[in-house]
C-alpha cells in the first residue's frame, strides 16, 4: 500500500537517563512532511473526567474508535488544516509525565507485508497520539496500549513511535498490519533512527527490555521470513536495505553516531550500523538540538560547503530540512519535583536556524502565537515568524550564518537561565497555583523570544539591503 500521508521522513534520537547530562530521559524527533509549508499549532488538550461516549475519528481513512471516559491533559503540535491533512498531534507529555512522539515513518519489506498487509482503515499516525497519550501512566504502559490498539484495529502504515517517562525510554516499530517489536533503550545508551527498521537482535526471554506483538515468532517461522541462519534480527526479518536506505535514511544515522562517537569510523551507507550506542560523554539538550538541525556539517556531504563537489553535496538527505515543520526534545527530569519535571523543547521552524523554546507541560494553556496559527503567512504566529527567519538566513547563508549562530548561542544561554530561575521559584508554589505560575513563565519566555527574534530579523533584513547587487558606487553624490 502506498503511503500517501503528510508525514514521511523524520529523524529520531532517544537517550537513557544515565547517558544524559543531568539524569533526565529524552526522546526527540524532527517532524518532516512532504510539503515545505504545512502550518502547525501548539495546543493544550485538557484533562477529561467521566465523559463517556467520546470518539476519535481519523480524517485520513475510515478509522473511528471510542476512547476512555477519563484522560490526562496533554499538549500537542497538530496540523492547522487538520481536516485536509489529519490531526498529526506529533508529540506531547501528559499529566503523568509520560512522553510520546509519533511517528517516524518506517518501512517493512514486501516479504513480510505479503503475509500481513497493511490495514486500510486501521489506526493511522494522524490519530495515534490522541488514542494513546491521554490514557497511560508509564512508557511501558504506552507501548502496551499501542500494541493492543494495533491488534484490534491494525495499522495502515509502517511507523515507529517513541515513549518515555522518568525512568524508561522505549522505541516501538510497527512494520506490518499487525506486527511490531519495541525495545527499551538501556539507561547508559542512546539511539538514532531514520525511517528504516532499527531494532536488531530480539531477546524473547527478556520482557524487561523487549515487547512484541502476539504471535510474531510463529508468524515469522510459518512464513519463512528469517533470512539469518542464527539469531532473530528484527531489522533483517522485517526491514529494508535498498538504494533509498543508503542515500536517504542510513546516512542520517551515520552522522548522528559520528557526532556522539567521533572516535568511531563508519560508512554512511552501511546498512548494519548498530541501533543501541554508548558514548563516553554525557548527552545534553544542546547536543540533540545540534544533530536535529544538522546537514552533514563539516563533512564532504554538507550542501552548504564551499569546498565539496556538487555530487557529494547532494549525495545524502540531511537531517534538518526546510520540510521540518517542528522539532522537539521531550525531557523528563529526575533532579526536580515531578510537578515541574517535564519540559517540551519545541522548535517551530527550521531546526538548523531556529531556537528550541522550553515549555513546562504542567500548564493550562499555550500562548496565542502558538495555538492560533494561521494557514497563511502572518508574522505574529510563531510558526511563520521562525520560518521567515530561517528563509532569510538560508537565502544569504554565507553572510548571515555566523549572525544566526551567535543569536542561537545567546538564546540557549538565556533559555537555560530562565529554566533554572523557574525551577528555583517553582518551589514556592503547589497545586493550581503552580500550574498558573508555570503557564505564566512559559508565556513570558515566548514573549522574550518573540521580541529578541523580531529585533534579530530586523538586523538581518537591514544587513540584507546592503548586500544587494543593484548598486553602483562611482561618485558619493550620485
Amino acid at each position: 500500500m502506498k503511503k500517501n500521508h503528510l508525514d514521511d521522513a523524520c529523524t529520531t534520537i532517544l537517550v537513557g537517563k544515565n547517558a544524559s547530562l543531568d539524569g533526565s530521559t529524552m526522546i526527540a524527533r524532527n517532524d518532516d512532511t512532504f510539503f515545505a509549508v504545512a502550518p502547525h499549532s501548539f495546543v493544550l488538550n485538557p484533562a477529561v473526567n467521566g465523559e463517556k461516549g467520546r470518539k476519535v475519528k481519523s480524517w485520513l481513512n475510515g478509522f473511528e474508535s471510542e476512547v476512555p471516559e477519563n484522560g490526562y491533559k496533554w499538549p500537542a503540535v497538530p496540523n492547522v488544516d487538520y481536516k485536509k491533512f489529519g490531526y498529526y498531534d506529533e508529540s506531547g507529555i501528559n499529566g503523568k509525565n509520560v512522553a510520546m512522539s509519533a511517528t517516524e515513518s518506517t518501512y517493512g519489506n514486501e516479504r513480510a507485508l505479503a503475509f500481513d498487509p497493511l490495514v486500510k482503515d486501521g489506526m493511522d499516525e494522524d490519530v495515534i497520539v490522541r488514542m494513546v497519550l491521554p490514557y497511560v501512566d508509564s512508557a511501558k504502559g504506552a507501548v502496551q496500549r499501542t500494541g493492543e490498539l494495533i491488534k484490534k484495529f491494525g495499522s495502515p502504515a509502517g511507523n515507529s513511535v517513541l515513549f518515555s517517562d522518568k525512568d524508561d525510554v522505549w522505541y516501538m516499530e510497527i512494520v506490518t498490519g499487525h506486527h511490531w517489536v519495541a525495545q527499551r533503550i538501556p539507561d547508559d545508551s542512546y539511539a538514532v533512527c531514520a525511517n528504516r527498521v532499527s531494532i536488531q537482535q530480539v531477546d524473547f526471554n527478556n520482557t524487561d527490555e523487549f515487547m512484541w506483538s502476539e504471535g510474531i515468532q510463529e508468524f515469522v517461522e510459518k512464513n519463512h521470513l528469517n533470512t539469518d541462519k542464527t539469531g532473530w534480527n528484527f531489522r533483517h526479518i522485517f526491514g529494508t536495505d535498498n538504494l533509498k536506505d543508503r542515500h536517504y535514511n542510513t546516512p542520517r544515522v551515520w552522522f548522528g553516531q559520528k557526532y556522539f562517537n567521533p572516535e568511531i569510523q563508519q560508512d554512511p551507507e552501511d546498512g548494519e550500523l548498530p541501533f543501541i550506542m554508548k558514548t563516553d560523554h554525557k548527552i545534553s539538550v544542546d547536543d540533540i538540538e545540534y544533530v536535529l538541525g544538522s546537514h552533514y556539517n563539516e563533512t564532504p556531504f554538507d550542501p552548504f560547503s564551499p569546498y565539496a563537489s556538487e555530487d557529494d553535496k547532494h549525495r545524502y538527505r540531511p537531517i534538518g530540512l526546510n520540510r521540518t515543520q517542528n522539532s522537539h526534545v521531550l525531557q523528563i527530569r529526575n533532579d526536580v519535583p515531578e510537578e515541574y519535571a517535564a519540559i517540551m523543547w519545541l522548535c517551530i521552524g527550521y531546526p538548523t536556524f531556529s531556537p528550541y523554546i522550553p515549555f513546562y507541560t504542567n500548564m493550562n494553556e499555550t500562548d496565542p502565537s502558538y495555538n492560533d496559527a494561521s494557514l497563511e503567512f502572518n508574522f505574529k504566529d510563531a510558526y511563520w515568524m521562525y520560518k521567515a527567519l530561517s528563509v532569510l538566513v538560508e537565502s544569504n547563508y554565507t553572510e548571515f550564518i555566523q549572525d544566526d549562530i551567535d543569536y542561537l548561542t545567546e538564546i540557549r544561554q538565556e533559555l537555560r537561565e530562565a529554566v533554572a530561575e523557574t525551577d528555583k521559584l517553582a518551589a514556592n508554589y503547589s497545586g493550581d497555583e503552580l500550574v498558573e505560575f508555570l503557564t505564566d513563565r512559559n508565556q513570558k519566555v515566548v514573549k522574550q523570544m518573540q521580541e529578541k527574534t523580531h529585533k534579530f530579523f530586523g538586523e538581518l533584513y537591514t544587513k540584507g539591503i546592503n548586500l544587494s547587487k543593484l548598486t553602483f558606487n562611482m561618485d558619493a553624490n550620485l
